[in-house]
Formats: C-alpha cells, sequence, structure tokens
C-alpha cells in the first residue's frame, strides 16, 4: 500500500479494500473500467472512470480498460477510439487494454462446462415468452418446457447454435437456477442468444454472444480483477454475478457498488441522449449543451475539474443528484487559477474619447493571471474610439448603479479615468455613441491627486478589434430534474436559448488564440476556444461558464 492510500479519503470501497489488503486476502488491488463501445461517455462516466482508475492508483495497484465487446449490433470502432481518448483526456492511463471479445472461446467452455453440470440448458423459447414466463416480484416464474432436456441433448443444441445452424433468436442457451427466486435476475437468466452479425473484433467467427451477465464476471476472474466496481444498479446483479463464478470453481472477485453520478439539468440516459441527436435538438454528441464528455470538452470543462468533483461528490450507497453549481464551482475553481485573461466586448457601444490625441495608439499592459504572478503580462492597444458593454452606461441609472453615466468617472481597465459628457442616439432612440473625456494623470488606473472611482469597466480599442463568433449557453433544460417531466416527454422541458450565437469584439491578441485555449473575459465569463470549428485567425468562442452562478440568481428572481 502506498502513502497515497493512507492519506485518501475514508469511504465503503476504500475500507474494504485496506481490511483486504490487512487480511492478506489480496495481495495487489486489481481493478477495471469495462465500458461498452454503443456511444459515447457522459459526465456519469466520469466518476466511474475516476473511482476505478483512482483507487488503483491510492493502493499502489492497477486498473484495466475492457471493452464489453460482446453486443455487435451495436457496438462501433469509433466508439472504442473514443472511450480510449476520454479517459486519457481525463488523465488517466490504464495497466492493460482487454476486449470481452477476446475471452469469447473459455466463454464458450465455460458455457459447456454448465450444461454437463445440469447448469445450463438450451431454450425453445422466444424473448417474449420467456419475458412473460419470468414471474414478478410477488409471484414465481414458470419453468421453461425445455428445462429438463438432456445434458446430451444441451450440448448437442448448443453446439448447433454455435456452429450457424439455427436463425436468430431461434434458442437461446440459459442457466438453470430457480424460476422462484426472489432476485428476478436469478430466474434462469440467459447466457447466449443467436446473432448472425460481423463483429469487429471477432469478425465471422461467431454466430452466438454472451449476455453481459455471462460475460463481466467471467472477465473479471480472467484478468484478476480484485475489486470489481459497479455503479448501484448492478447491485441485484452481484448474486448471479457469484453464482456464476461459484458454479465454474473458478476466482471469484468481489463486486461493490456505488452510487452513480447524477447532475442538475442533465440526462444520461442514452436512450434519451440519442433522440436529443437524432431530432437535431442539439448539435450531435459533441454539442457544448450535452453532458458526454465529448460535450463537456468542447464546452470547456477542464479535466481536471470533472475529476476534482467526481473525488469531492465522493462514493455513497445511495442515488442522490448533485447542484449544477457545485459541478461549475470546481470548473471556475481551476479556471481562476489557469486560465488566461483577455478584454472582449459581446454587446458593444462606442466610447469616444473626444479629447484623446488625434491618431495616437498606446499600448497598456495588461496582466495575463491575477493568480499567477508568473502568467506576466501583455500589451493592449488604446485609442480615441473603444467599444464597452452597453450595460456599462445608463443615461438614467438606478441608486445602486457606480458604472458610467453621465458626468461620472470610472476607471478603465489597464487604462485611465474617463468621464460621460454626451450621448448620441439614432432616431429611434437607442444610445450609437457616448462621449467623454479623459485624464492624462490617470494612466494605470490611478490619480495623483488621491480621488477615487467607485467602477472599473473593461473595454476593446475600436480600430484593432477582433470581430469573431461568440456562442453563449445555458442549461440544456428548463427544469433541474428533466428525467421526471410528466408523461415521459422530456423534450418539451428543452430550453429554447440553451444556445445563443452573436459576435463580439475582443481584444487582437486573441487573434492568435489556439483551439483548445481557456480564457477568462473580464468581468464576463470563461470562455474556451473551439477546437473544432476554429481557423487560423477566425477563432470561434464557446461559454464555458460565467463568473457567479447567473443562473441560479435569474431562477430566484423569476420566481
Amino acid at each position: 500500500m502506498t502513502d497515497a492510500a493512507d492519506s485518501a479519503p475514508s469511504d465503503f470501497i476504500r475500507d474494504r479494500i485496506r481490511q483486504d489488503l490487512a487480511s492478506g486476502k489480496v495481495q495487489q488491488v486489481v481493478t477495471r473500467f469495462p465500458p461498452e463501445p454503443n456511444g459515447y461517455l457522459h459526465i456519469g462516466h466520469a466518476k466511474a472512470i475516476t473511482t476505478s482508475f483512482s483507487i488503483a492508483q491510492e493502493f499502489g495497484g492497477r486498473c484495466n480498460l475492457r471493452m464489453d465487446d460482446t453486443n455487435p449490433g451495436a457496438e462501433d470502432q469509433e466508439y472504442v477510439d473514443a472511450i480510449m481518448d476520454d479517459v486519457r483526456w481525463l488523465g488517466f492511463t490504464w495497466d492493460a487494454l482487454y476486449h470481452a471479445a477476446d475471452y469469447f472461446d473459455q466463454l464458450y467452455a465455460w458455457a459447456e462446462q454448465l450444461v454437463e453440470k445440469g447448469l445450463a440448458y438450451v431454450d425453445d423459447q422466444d424473448a417474449e415468452q420467456i419475458a412473460a414466463n419470468r414471474g414478478t416480484v410477488t409471484s414465481p416464474g414458470t419453468n421453461s418446457p425445455f428445462r429438463d432436456r438432456s445434458v446430451t441433448e444441451n450440448l448437442e443444441l448448443l453446439r448447433a447454435m454455435k456452429a450457424g445452424k439455427f436463425g436468430d433468436g431461434e434458442k437461446v442457451l440459459r442457466a438453470k437456477i430457480d424460476m422462484a427466486h426472489n432476485n428476478l435476475n436469478m430466474r434462469d437468466p440467459v447466457m447466449y442468444r443467436i446473432r448472425h452479425m460481423h463483429h469487429a473484433r471477432t469478425g465471422d467467427a461467431w454466430c452466438i454472444y454472451p449476455m453481459y451477465d455471462w460475460a463481466h464476471g467471467q472477465s473479471d476472474s480472467i484478468e484478476g480483477i480484485t475489486h470489481s466496481l459497479c455503479t448501484l444498479e448492478f447491485e441485484h446483479h452481484r448474486p448471479l454475478y457469484d453464482w456464476f463464478c461459484d458454479s465454474l470453481g473458478i476466482y471469484k472477485p468481489q463486486q461493490i457498488e456505488f452510487a452513480r453520478l447524477n447532475v442538475e439539468y442533465m440526462l444520461t440516459s442514452k436512450r434519451k441522449l440519442l433522440l436529443l441527436v437524432e431530432g437535431g435538438h442539439v448539435d450531435g454528441w459533441d454539442d457544448p449543451r450535452m453532458p458526454t464528455l465529448r460535450g463537456l470538452r468542447r464546452r470547456g470543462y477542464p479535466p481536471q475539474a470533472l475529476v476534482a468533483f467526481a473525488r469531492h461528490v465522493g462514493l455513497a450507497k445511495v442515488n442522490g443528484t448533485h447542484e449544477m453549481a457545485l459541478l461549475e464551482h470546481f470548473v471556475r475553481d481551476h479556471l481562476n487559477k489557469h486560465a488566461q485573461r483577455r478584454m472582449a466586448v459581446l454587446d458593444p457601444v462606442k466610447l469616444i474619447i473626444d479629447n484623446w490625441p488625434e491618431g495616437q495608439v498606446e499600448l497598456m499592459q495588461a496582466q495575463n493571471n491575477p493568480e499567477d504572478p508568473g502568467a506576466g503580462t501583455r500589451e493592449v492597444p488604446f485609442g480615441k474610439e473603444l467599444w464597452i458593454e452597453r450595460g456599462d452606461f445608463m443615461e438614467h441609472p438606478p441608486k445602486d448603479f457606480f458604472r458610467l453615466t453621465l458626468g461620472r468617472e470610472v476607471r478603465l481597465r489597464s487604462g485611465y479615468f474617463v468621464k460621460a459628457e454626451a450621448i448620441e442616439k439614432d432616431a429611434k432612440g437607442h444610445i450609437t455613441a457616448i462621449h467623454c473625456t479623459y485624464d492624462p494623470t490617470t494612466k494605470g488606473g490611478n490619480a495623483p491627486d488621491g480621488r477615487k472611482v467607485k467602477a472599473t469597466i473593461h473595454w476593446v480599442s475600436a480600430q484593432h478589434a477582433l470581430d469573431a463568433e461568440v456562442r453563449l449557453y445555458e442549461h440544456l433544460f428548463t427544469d433541474p430534474d428533466p428525467a421526471s417531466a410528466d408523461g415521459g416527454d422530456f423534450l418539451k422541458l428543452l430550453n429554447p436559448v440553451s444556445k445563443q450565437v452573436g459576435r463580439g469584439k475582443l481584444e487582437p491578441s486573441l487573434k492568435e488564440a489556439k483551439g483548445g485555449e481557456f480564457f477568462q473575459f473580464e468581468r464576463l465569463a470563461y470562455f474556451y476556444c473551439d477546437h473544432i470549428d476554429s481557423k487560423p485567425f477566425l477563432p470561434v468562442f464557446h461559454r464555458t461558464v460565467t463568473l457567479k452562478d447567473a443562473w441560479k440568481k435569474a431562477q430566484a428572481k423569476a420566481k
């Protein structure tokens, strides 16, 4: 056990592992992350990945990545590649990469062993009949009329299934356990089904494929997994997991379940996410509003923040839902320390400094990150005409408005004090320009005479501004629990303004922004330079998260 394990947080899984190591039951911790490559990983998987990999690291053990590729009809190499990329993106490295398909020969051999022991049989019932005869939580199931076939007949039929002599769904192999068991998973579960489909890894070598419950525990056993960490929905599958290993007389890992990760305003159902994509409600699996790791990555969520969030919420035995504000706290915390500061104006109005020398441009020194002195400074051009946020000026302000208004002085970030003197309006009465004067003695933001101002606002030189596309994102749903929509129609809870695309006036240094870089647009929000749509000198920016929890504040105000 490493020193890191001694200082690790205490929870029921880590406590169990410490006991197993202390007793000598386990010599080295071995965990695994076993995703099915039939889709993209989502935020819930971030917790599962963090849990299995972190625990292995803490206890000086190993963690495998295993593709649960037992369903050729739903799996694709694209998903295999994406899963590996997402795990790496989160900052983890597997000790070995395996595929359940690599174990097909051994799984089949074990299936014949169970048949020979009288613990498995071939059933001619179709899926509907099997489901109908399964019974309910209050009533026992009904034995299959084929349950008492002889060992010889079952072996012959199983081998004929493997040889491709039957059509899809014509027969299945079932474990022979107890159709009256109080756990429905133990009522003669299906082990193999017939599917004449090409498999990405095994080609056309097989036409029978193992069910998850049959492949899972045996794959864990083959790999020597010591602690098979799963989410709570697999708790009722554990007796079957144990039964298969015990019946075969093979090494049995310890399955331990923990609560899955649920976050407000997010759905993690693959079926519902697929409806969002196929219905055109989002722009694909990597849409920045999606809870997929691809989507969160494109939104600009740092992987370190997701891992920190997963570690913070910890491991529990009861499912719950975490506030979006907590997740965003970890995003802000990381970006505040690491994101470069830049100035950008998203709702611009012209600010004209009347007493500024015509044609003169000064370069102002601005900090790249006040949280990181080593980040240094940059030069920002300053001239006669600037862009400022429309909301930073009010002609008739309320009492608690301290920004720019006629006759009032404010500080321009890293620049001068300016005082508004007059405004221009269009025919509809909209302000088109604000005229002001500046005090040349206040360069850098301080007055020699010691006078103070109550507000500092940001700006961008109109002459040098970069005009760039900016995408503003809100929650995809208006309700924090979209899964509980009346009648299951979660689509009616879609937020109509979850994505707004506009253009902003950005300081010229952002022309050099590269896809994958993070920035704080001062006084506005954290933004991410999109790594897909950005082009050289034509960056596209996504709003990752506001500087404060504006959504929660807006919702409270609306109520």
